[in-house]
């Protein structure tokens, strides 16, 4: 397994990324959306994981154009407002930066995945409305009933879903209200492509982030890395 950071070439100049390819056969690409915290330990620890399962996983640094900055969980403010200054043209310019990285290596954008966390769920969303990935995940990606990245609410944009598109959230995240997410699922039951949705019982926001104690659910977050893994294999072309 090689493990490396590497630059992309955006319109807004150098954007660092860390890209790590699997040791063995390549079963595909996916593209890691780090959440607002930037692109930490642990997202960098999910590409990891990713390669283990086969894939050649690239994380984009999202807040390249304001110096990469990295918050700790006690910076959420900081960390919020520096998300909040990210647009969806700037998102996809990384996200393309990043599929380019992949199919140089040999994987096109029809064997790629998307997935993302917090931001880079709502981030993975928008994607898989604007571009054909073979599969997308989000976990508790907020902005279902309002606009983030000066883009349309999810709710408005739903039926326009063009790659499998799998959403994952806690019942008790008090950022993503649960009828909010069933009405997302509505909304996405209409669109032309394979959609599910799961909600997880006792889990909150973050239950996925390991190094977080605060909010960190085992098994949540162990059963929606098997579903993501399933939904990949699915979906993305062998």
């Amino acid at each position: 397994m090689i493990e490396e950071t590497v630059v992309l070439a955006t319109p807004d100049g150098p954007a660092p990324a860390a890209l790590v390819e699997p040791a063995g056969p390549v079963r595909g690409g996916v593209v890691v959306l780090h959440d607002a915290f930037g692109l930490t330990r642990h997202m960098r620890d999910l590409c990891t994981r990713f390669a283990q399962a086969g894939w050649h996983a690239i994380a984009p640094n999202l807040f390249h154009r304001v110096g990469s900055p990295v918050f700790a969980p006690h910076e959420l403010e900081s960390a919020t407002t520096t998300a909040g200054c990210v647009t969806g043209t700037e998102l996809l310019d990384d996200i393309d930066a990043a599929l380019a990285v992949l199919a140089d290596d040999g994987t096109a954008l029809d064997r790629c995945a998307i997935v993302g966390f917090c931001m880079g769920g709502s981030a993975a969303f928008h994607a898989a409305v604007d571009r054909p990935f073979a599969a997308a995940v989000t976990f508790y990606g907020g902005g279902i009933r309002t606009r983030r990245f000066d883009e349309p609410a999810q709710l408005d944009l739903a039926a326009r879903l063009q790659t499998p598109w799998l959403g994952i959230y806690g019942e008790q995240d008090p950022t993503i209200p649960g009828e909010d997410v069933d009405a997302l699922r509505a909304a996405a039951a209409h669109a032309p492509v394979p959609v599910e949705v799961i909600r997880y019982p006792g889990a909150g926001h973050a239950f996925d982030d390991d190094t977080r104690a605060d909010s960190y659910q085992p098994t949540a977050a162990r059963d929606a890395w098997s579903r993501t893994l399933t939904w990949f294999d699915s979906h993305v072309p062998g």
